[in-house]
């Protein structure tokens, strides 16, 4: 009887350990499953941006003017009168310049732009992701102030077509966002390794002088995923340095990406929201064909002489714009209303922007006013 027991008890402990190792098996391969589930979800989910709770404010809502700019506002004075023709409930001010730069009495001729700048601002390349970055800071800056419903990005060379009443009605009767935006099937700037967070249908071009409505400058400050993707694989291709030689040629096969005309227009099409949008930008721009190291087209800039009231007339006048590679018309209205395409204009120089002054386009201006200016 007490041999039986033993053995018994011995087949009793080893179908237990064959159970325990039984066991242990199905649950290491239940977490290695979950694991791999786990891994491959977090890597083709759908980006969720977080969900933002709308903030009460008191009076008017107001559209947030946000200047990049290279160190100071060369165009001031003419910002400066256009600002005090507008109602200072109706708008706010926010300007990144160079890291350091400090906008006060010594730097700018209007006190509107006084400690207007951005406390974090980065050092920025044309044609590099930096610009785009630069973009964000200054949304994520007007943001704060729940009475910022519209976004105009500016640069240091616009100047306004009408004054701030126009402006103002213009921008803020319609629902949507002025964005210009197009297929880019020409250049080839779509890298394929961006696949497949940014597929290529989604891919867009576009100017980046935008103006945007609050949900939309929420998911451009929100978004990241689309960001990182532009800043590691959309880059301008070097230019050709002749004492690099035959390494020219392989730096000349490199994509040439650049990424502000293409990451506001991109993203909001990832985001299924261009239907959100009047597909133009607001902001005039005259392209000549020049030779440059890259053969490309490029932003004419307007002087004291070009800057005539007849060609000025000429822009207020342009009621549609062609996209070649969509054979769209883009007829430009504003909340079902059709207005005239342009309320800003670029690049004008310091001459051509005293010549609007001097003729009253935004206000009465004594040009007399410009001869004590600061350095």
């Amino acid at each position: 009887m007490a041999a039986r027991g033993i053995k018994r008890r011995h087949v009793t402990t080893t179908f237990s350990w064959k159970l325990l190792i039984l066991l242990s098996a199905s649950i290491s391969s239940v977490v290695v499953l979950l694991l791999f589930f786990t891994f491959h979800s977090a890597n083709n989910v759908t980006h969720k941006p977080p969900i933002r709770i709308p903030r009460v404010f008191d009076g008017p809502p107001k559209i947030a003017f946000l200047f990049l700019v290279r160190r100071n506002i060369p165009l001031d004075f003419l910002w400066g009168a256009f600002f005090q023709n507008g109602e200072v409930a109706k708008f706010s001010i926010f300007v990144h310049s160079m890291p350091g730069f400090v906008l006060d009495e010594s730097t700018t001729r209007s006190h509107f732009f006084y400690g207007r700048q951005l406390s974090n601002s980065i050092q920025v390349s044309w044609g590099e992701s930096t610009m785009i970055q630069a973009e964000r800071l200054l949304l994520e800056a007007a943001l704060e102030d729940p009475a910022n419903q519209r976004f105009v990005l500016l640069s240091d060379s616009c100047v306004p077509l009408y004054n701030f009443s126009y402006v103002y009605n213009y921008v803020m009767v319609s629902p949507k966002s002025f964005v210009d935006s197009f297929l880019d099937v020409k250049e080839g700037r779509y890298n394929p390794k961006m696949s497949p967070k940014i597929p290529r249908e989604k891919w867009r071009k576009g100017s980046q002088w935008i103006t945007l409505i609050r949900n939309h400058a929420e998911v451009i400050v929100d978004d990241d995923v689309t960001f990182p993707v532009f800043k590691k694989f959309c880059k301008r291709r070097p230019a050709i340095d002749t004492r690099k030689g035959k390494l020219n040629l392989k730096l000349q096969k490199q994509h040439n990406c650049i990424p502000d005309e293409h990451y506001v227009q991109t993203l909001l099409a990832m985001r299924d929201l261009e239907g959100e949008l009047e597909r133009r930008t607001i902001t005039y721009t005259l392209w000549n064909q020049s030779k440059t190291e890259n053969k490309g087209w490029h932003p004419a800039t307007f002087s004291y002489a070009n800057a005539s009231p007849k060609r000025i007339k000429e822009m207020k006048d342009i009621r549609h714009v062609y996209y070649e590679t969509e054979y769209r018309i883009e007829w430009c209205r504003t909340n079902s209303t059709f207005v005239p395409c342009f309320l800003f204009a670029r690049k004008f120089s310091q001459g051509a922007a005293m010549r609007l002054l001097s003729e009253g386009v935004v206000d009465h201006f004594e040009i007399s006013a410009l001869l004590d200016t600061p350095p």
